[in-house]
């Protein structure tokens, strides 16, 4: 990420290799790697809809709309200084014809969605970031507590609002905690199948640190555990998978259907 300038409390980066520049608050959760590993694992495609849920600035459903033209893109956040920003990315990244955001919890009921424009079945493709640290310590700002501390049975409550967006055979897609890995698999299994795990190292020779996982609704197919994607050799140099895709765009193998 590269600092383009700084006014009041935001700061305007330029993020996916210039591709994307999004204005974004200098306190609070700042856009990472997980954002744009989460847009270039989800396969969505021209013509179809998909919905970030805890969109935040915007910043993965931006970045999966740049990769996959003709898509439409609605993101959810429940912050509305968020979401206001949200909708200013989508405009100064000429997106705002496809790409739209709504204030609204993602895990309000479906009524609440429904009056976002947001139907059950209406979505191809959901793709989540949920707040995944435990809720011990949490950070004294409000905004980067809320993006980064999860309560207890967060995935499962995430994951049903996706189900019931999603059409039979659509995708969801998320990014959460390597060690979280188990209860992301037990509360997805309720209404996903054909579940495929992408661990994310952050070097040679080191446990992971993220996982992405995809999977369809409906399907019964069996889980894959997918080779992972290494960030960085042992020297801390980018690897060149990690380049093509935070700074070039590419799509991780996820992105296949």
């Amino acid at each position: 990420m590269r600092p383009e300038r700084r006014r009041g409390k935001l700061s305007t980066d330029a993020i996916l290799g210039g591709r994307l520049v999004v204005s974004q608050p200098l306190r609070g959760h700042r856009v990472g790697h997980d954002a744009i590993l989460l847009a270039a694992a989800s396969p969505a495609q021209a013509g179809e809809h998909a919905v970030d849920l805890g969109a935040g600035i915007g910043a993965a459903g931006l970045a999966l709309a740049r990769r996959v033209p003709g898509l439409t893109v609605t993101l959810v956040d429940i912050d509305p200084a968020l979401a206001a920003l949200a909708t200013d990315n989508a405009e100064r990244n000429g997106l705002a014809a496809r790409v739209r955001a709504v204030c609204l919890d993602a895990t309000a009921a479906p009524t609440a969605f429904a009056a976002a424009g947001l139907k059950a079945g209406s979505s191809d493709r959901v793709l989540m970031n949920p707040p995944f640290n435990a809720p011990q310590n949490p950070s004294p700002n409000a905004a980067r507590r809320a993006a980064h501390t999860a309560m207890p049975g967060a995935p499962a409550q995430w994951l049903r609002s996706a189900a019931r967006l999603l059409r039979r055979g659509g995708t969801v897609t998320l990014i959460w905690r390597a060690d979280g890995l188990a209860e992301v698999l037990n509360a997805v299994a309720a209404d996903f199948g054909a579940i495929a795990v992408l661990p994310i190292f952050p070097k040679p020779n080191v446990p992971a640190i993220r996982v992405l996982l995809r999977a369809v609704k409906g399907s019964r197919a069996p889980t894959a555990l997918l080779p992972g994607l290494l960030l960085a050799d042992a020297g801390g140099r980018p690897s060149k998978e990690a380049e093509a895709v935070l700074r070039g765009g590419a799509a991780l193998p996820l992105a296949r259907d």
